[in-house]
């Protein structure tokens, strides 16, 4: 097996289980409303199976105002 076709099963694995705890976290029952839920939403998915150890990544974003 070749390097690059082994890590990537590594990498796609990683997501699903971040995906996996993020939607046992409840992120996934409505449409993120906001770009802090979005991002949140997103962080957890590239936490991976950090999040099932102890890790709660929780963030904010702010979007630029028109003038």
């Amino acid at each position: 097996m070749r390097f690059g076709s082994f890590f990537g099963l590594i990498v796609a694995i990683w997501l699903v289980i971040g995906a996996v705890a993020a939607g046992q976290r409840g992120y996934f029952n409505a449409v993120p409303a906001q770009c802090s839920q979005f991002a949140t939403i997103s962080l957890n998915i590239v936490a991976g199976p950090l999040n099932y150890m102890g890790l709660d990544p929780v963030t904010g974003c702010q979007l630029p105002r028109p003038s």
